[in-house]
């Protein structure tokens, strides 16, 4: 196959384009069975690219894609055909679209709903330029949960910018067509008869007098009501749909007339989530994002083993039969967080609010006010979206909303969009949070129990992705208590402090450290909110202090001590071996730690050099 394939599929028949079509949802297949990655949204969207590339040049008129997990086909058919093999590998190509990647990546996006907003802004560009073109979104149904969509609609609708937005409805929240009829009116509304007859209409209007206009006002709303466009009429859109999504000929005729209207149009298309691979075919959660797996047979080929994820889905619901004043809330991803089977069994206290983060957290704060427990199910990375609500709506009231807060620390492949290393400085500013974090899948029972017991003011905590580093049974689960953190093994000399998924770090540290002669202490900080008091004395009587947190250096929790000792007038140097400032990009989290520093061997070596360098103090041996 030919590396650069776009600027040769407006010369290709109808037959050719199918053929393509066929050999890109191979090729993605074959790569994503391999590698992991996003499958159904991708396979759904073929025709849609494919279609896309034969009308516009992406060039003069960039593709702006939501989310982009649905963009596999864009990258193959832009010069990364052959390197499709690495996607999401450490050193290879990414998952979402980047423009470090390619020029015809026009915006890095791994979170949903920028997209029509970015292409407000374009359009603006294109304007103060007086350059010919127009930006082309691509956002899927679900992305239309969010507010920043209705926000960029409402200003769209206003400038009139030309501006195609291809909304592709995949059955998973955007309204079902009304049968024959809205597809028959959907085809009359492409139709340029139908849109130079509204044009004529409404220049005929505005020269009658209102008494003469009543009945062709009437018409034309009529129209619109027995579309499932009306919502975006009403904004000032135009809109054009349902379109079959797997019809190139149809798809290639639509976009062509939407281009000829130089104004905002939104074409409504219809994809089967998982085309082309039956056993995904259709709304499945599952086959949004998989591991490597068996083409043949659909199976997984990771090993199972019971995930943080799947610990907090078990204990909310255990402690869920028991109490109803628990409640609890996600933002598009119910399966991800675990909240799944607590939605289907208490379908009126738990809740999938879509793609709208900060109304999730908003909502949960007013059934706080209320009396109830409410659990907030959000990665690391999406909590952010919604800051100010933390803040303005939980933080300000001191209100008992419970973060549970998934996929913290290094999440591997799906790079640096995903990557959940801000929440602890983000959240520790905030007057009146209790920050605290299990370090196994013991503890984090812990961590949900003692969240649903003894917080009457917000509280949060952290858990990775995947597994612990630290094994369960390694050390017994305690209860955790306000304020006090715990001794795992006593040492001299060299204190090693961790939190949450840190402590994994910290112990295989410190077994290589003993492998050396060398005798840490070995310290789980558990909370970073308050600090415990009782670090002082730790910070005291040891000389060399290290800390490991999956976090960023940048107010995390190297910087939390380092305030305390601050306050506590201790005078001494620490080490903090958390994450330094940047963007972590995408690969398997080996790779990636390795590339940080933050693996066992580069953690000991910085240690080790730590200590010989300096000459005050060498730490005594077993």
């Amino acid at each position: 196959m030919e590396e650069y394939i776009a600027n040769k599929i407006p010369q290709m028949n109808m037959q050719e384009i199918a053929t393509l079509c066929e050999q890109i949802r191979q090729k993605i297949l074959e790569v994503v069975s391999t590698n992991g990655g996003h499958l159904s949204s991708t396979l759904g969207a073929v025709e849609v690219i494919v279609a896309m590339h034969y009308v516009f040049d992406c060039k003069a008129n960039p593709f702006i894609f939501d989310v982009s997990h649905q963009a596999y086909a864009h990258k193959l058919l832009t010069g990364r055909w052959n390197e499709f093999s690495s996607l999401r590998q450490f050193g290879g190509i990414s998952g979402f679209c980047n423009p470090r990647e390619s020029d015809l990546d026009y915006f890095i996006a791994g979170h949903s709903s920028t997209s029509i907003s970015l292409g407000v802004g374009l359009a603006k560009a294109i304007h103060l330029e007086k350059r010919q073109g127009m930006p082309i979104v691509f956002i899927g149904d679900g992305s239309m949960s969010a507010g920043l969509v209705y926000e960029a609609l409402n200003e769209l609708g206003d400038r009139k910018y030309p501006m195609l937005i291809i909304l592709n409805d995949n059955e998973m929240s955007i309204a079902k067509p009304i049968g024959a009829i809205s597809k028959y009116l959907s085809q009359i509304t492409s139709h340029p008869m139908y849109q130079s007859f509204r044009s004529a209409t409404k220049k005929f209007l505005g020269k009658m007098p209102d008494s003469a206009t009543y009945l062709a006002k009437r018409f034309e709303e009529s129209l619109k009501l027995i579309t499932p466009g009306i919502l975006f009429e009403e904004l000032g859109v135009d809109y054009i749909g349902p379109i079959d999504g797997h019809n190139v000929e149809e798809l290639i005729l639509c976009f062509k007339r939407a281009k000829e209207l130089k104004k905002p149009v939104m074409v409504h298309i219809q994809t089967i989530k998982g085309k082309g691979y039956k056993i995904a075919e259709g709304p499945y959660e599952k086959w949004h994002g998989v591991g490597p797996f068996d083409i043949q047979t659909g199976k997984s080929l990771k090993k199972a083993s019971i995930s943080p994820t799947q610990v907090y889905s078990d204990t909310l619901l255990s402690l869920a039969d028991k109490d109803e004043r628990i409640v609890g809330v996600t933002a598009a991803m119910p399966g991800g967080v675990g909240l799944g089977q607590l939605i289907d069994k208490y379908p009126d206290r738990f809740w999938d609010v879509g793609i709208a983060e900060q109304h999730a957290v908003t909502s949960m704060a007013a059934l706080a006010k209320e009396g109830f427990k409410p659990f907030v199910s959000i990665y690391s990375t999406f909590l952010q979206r919604a800051f100010d609500q933390i803040i303005h709506d939980v933080g300000i009231m001191c209100l008992p909303v419970r973060f549970s807060i998934d996929r913290a620390g290094i999440v591997g492949e799906d790079g640096e969009t995903h990557q959940g290393l801000f929440d602890i400085a983000y959240l520790r500013i905030i007057p009146g949070f209790t920050l605290f974090a299990p370090r196994d899948n013991a503890t984090l029972q812990k961590a949900i129990e003692y969240a649903y017991k003894h917080c009457d003011s917000p509280c949060a905590y952290r858990y990775p992705r995947g597994q612990f580093i630290l094994n369960d049974g390694i050390f017994k689960a305690s209860d955790f208590v306000l304020g006090e953190c715990e001794v795992l093994q006593n040492g001299v000399d060299i204190l090693l402090i961790g939190y949450g998924n840190g402590v994994g770090r910290a112990y295989l540290v410190c077994e290589e450290l003993k492998k050396l002669g060398l005798n840490p202490t070995l310290l789980d900080l558990r909370f970073v909110s308050p600090l415990p008091l009782r670090l002082k004395d730790y910070l005291l009587s040891h000389t060399h202090i290290f800390i490991f947190s999956d976090s960023y250096k940048s107010g995390g929790v190297g910087s939390a001590i380092g305030e305390f000792m601050a306050s506590c007038d201790i005078v001494k140097p620490y080490y903090s071996l958390e994450i330094e400032s940047q963007f972590v990009r995408h690969g398997d989290v080996k790779s990636v730690e390795r590339f940080l520093g933050i693996d066992t061997i580069s953690l000991v070596d910085k240690i080790i050099a730590y200590i010989q360098s300096d000459k005050s103090s060498k730490p005594k041996k077993i």
